[in-house]
């Protein structure tokens, strides 16, 4: 009778114990798990950090400061190199260059929108076309650059090509402001053109295919497809691509600064940007004109956000 009341009594005793070591086990668990997924974030946290955050901000030191880039020296300038930016017209007028390169990116949009379209149904070849249309966003940006100031110097590529159709041109397309601009812009929009038409495709390629043979037995043709499921369901990455191209041609540099370097008018803020840095060592004044067009970029995507806001699209 004894022993029976021991053993009965022994489990009361245990089970308190057992209790807490119940609690910590979730516990840790929680906290094994809260930890995990930052785990794997540290490694791209550091990499963003070190070599985006931190380069900006200290940009934006170095854009309070009269830095030669050479020198170990600086001195504090407060906002002199701000003031002296505004104070100079012409290192704002390059902004009217960047107009030939947002009137390209409409075209661009254009033109990727139609082929994405198109080449979203039953085509023949459509893989072969979408290779083609996407190669040139894969060649590095300095052959590219290479290849065109070929492509349109005297009695290059374009005017062998002319010559064929009868068309006999002795003009320079590099050799006036206006000719040389329209002719970099359109080299822009030949290598973007594959970016957006990929964009546009998988966005329209999401759209449920049931939407279109309902549309279909209600006898839409493709204009309707277009205008009421398509351009509805793609707004989203419309509006991320319309974000991209402005900012582009904010910031187009590649292509002008390979082919003609700025000269004949072609001369873009970003260029004109890195010639103060390193050819007039103006490193600090640089680095404001750096921050401003940072500045430009981000109040351009907050207006353009704000009046055409991402909205959830529901098409069923």
């Amino acid at each position: 009778m004894t022993d029976t009341t021991e053993k009965a009594a022994r489990p009361k005793e245990t089970a308190p114990a057992a209790g807490p070591a119940r609690a910590r086990a979730p516990r840790r668990l929680r906290l094994r798990r809260g930890l995990t997924p930052w785990l794997f974030l540290a490694a791209p946290l550091v990499l963003l950090i070190t070599f985006t955050y931190a380069p900006v901000a200290n940009m934006v030191a170095y854009s309070f400061t009269d830095w030669d880039g050479v020198s170990p020296e600086l001195s504090y300038t407060g906002a002199g190199n701000y003031v002296e930016l505004f104070t100079r017209p012409e290192l704002f007028e390059v902004f009217f260059v960047s107009g030939y390169y947002l009137a390209a990116s409409v075209v661009q949009i254009v033109v990727a929108l139609y082929f994405a379209t198109v080449l979203s149904f039953n085509v023949r070849f459509r893989n072969f076309f979408k290779g083609v249309l996407f190669f040139p966003y894969l060649i590095n940006g300095v052959a590219i650059g290479f290849v065109f100031l070929y492509f349109f110097q005297d009695g290059g590529t374009l005017d062998s090509v002319l010559s064929l159709f009868g068309v006999h041109s002795d003009r320079a397309w590099l050799g006036t402001p206006v000719s040389a601009n329209v002719s970099l812009a359109g080299v822009s929009v030949w290598r973007y053109l594959g970016l957006n038409f990929v964009l546009f495709l998988g966005a329209i390629q999401s759209v449920p295919g049931e939407l279109y043979e309902a549309a279909e037995l209600d006898g839409a043709n493709r204009w309707h497809q277009f205008r009421y499921i398509i351009a509805p369901g793609i707004r989203p990455v419309l509006s991320l691509t319309v974000i991209l191209s402005i900012s582009g041609s904010l910031s187009a540099f590649e292509v002008p600064f390979i082919m003609t370097g700025g000269a004949t008018g072609t001369e873009t803020f970003v260029i004109q940007t890195v010639k103060l840095a390193f050819q007039f060592n103006k490193t600090g004044l640089a680095s404001a004109a750096a921050v401003v067009l940072l500045l430009i970029i981000l109040a351009v995507t907050w207006v353009q956000r704000r009046l055409v806001p991402d909205d959830k699209v529901d098409l069923v």
